[in-house]
């Protein structure tokens, strides 16, 4: 399975230059994000939700691009003192694509670690997935609508049953206001299990809203959110759910 993921990673690659007939752009995108979201609940483990992270076009060969993402998750509490950080997941992706007819497809290497801060943890939990991508942005004036989805199957994995995972997202930016924009996003993850922790497929979900505030150089982001995480703590197999409120800075 790994062969074949890599390998169609290099057949991905090798024709690329053949699809960008000598019009290759090299670092024409990036954006980058940092946020924090105030938990509700009356777990300790659970009080603030801490985001950096951003992505990064290294080439762009007309008819598709090869994008690295990366995302360091911080979650904090208030068990060992007032900003307790108590976790740590990291994300790396890294994908390939073709465009046409105003759709992307992507292949897609996808990396989490998780780990646990000034607690002990011995084993490792993390998962490497590889599978397809699809996306599509639509623009209509100022209003910007974004859909993408993900099929992955898991590649290696440590301490985690996860055989695949299912996942898509949707979002809306739509001006209300010179500078100002209305924003509204919708996740939706599918997670298929081994069997060996006796429980079925996992789902998990997101809903949130609020408002974006652009700037000459980035723009600043307030949200209300709704969540409901598979596996939130590291080391337990269960869900949880919770309500928040927090900001984001974003580049433009």
């Amino acid at each position: 399975m790994i062969r074949r993921s890599l390998l169609a990673l290099a057949l991905l690659a090798g024709a690329s230059p053949a699809l960008a007939q000598n019009a290759a752009q090299f670092v024409p995108r990036y954006d980058f994000h940092m946020g924090a979201d105030h938990l509700s609940g009356d777990d300790a483990r659970f009080v603030w939700d801490a985001n950096f992270g951003g992505d990064i076009d290294f080439v762009d060969y007309g008819r598709g691009r090869m994008t690295f993402a990366a995302n360091y998750e911080a979650m904090l509490g208030e068990q060992l003192r007032r900003f307790d950080p108590n976790q740590g997941k990291y994300l790396l992706d890294l994908s390939m694509s073709l465009r046409g007819r105003g759709v992307e497809v992507a292949a897609l290497f996808h990396h989490t670690s998780r780990h646990l801060s000034d607690r002990f943890k011995r084993d490792p939990v993390d998962w490497n997935m590889f599978g397809a991508r699809i996306g599509r942005d639509v623009r209509r004036g100022g209003m910007l609508f974004q859909a993408r989805g993900d099929v992955l199957g898991t590649l290696l994995k440590s301490n985690v049953d996860y055989n695949w995972e299912a996942n898509g997202d949707v979002h809306v930016r739509l001006p209300v206001r010179p500078h100002v924009s209305g924003i509204a996003a919708a996740t939706l993850r599918l997670v298929g299990v081994d069997g060996t922790r006796n429980r079925g497929t996992q789902s998990g979900e997101r809903v949130e809203a609020g408002v974006r505030l652009e700037g000459t150089a980035g723009a600043i982001e307030l949200i209300v959110a709704g969540e409901r995480r598979i596996d939130a703590y590291p080391l337990d197999f269960s869900p949880m759910s919770w309500f928040s409120a927090g900001f984001r800075f974003v580049s433009r």
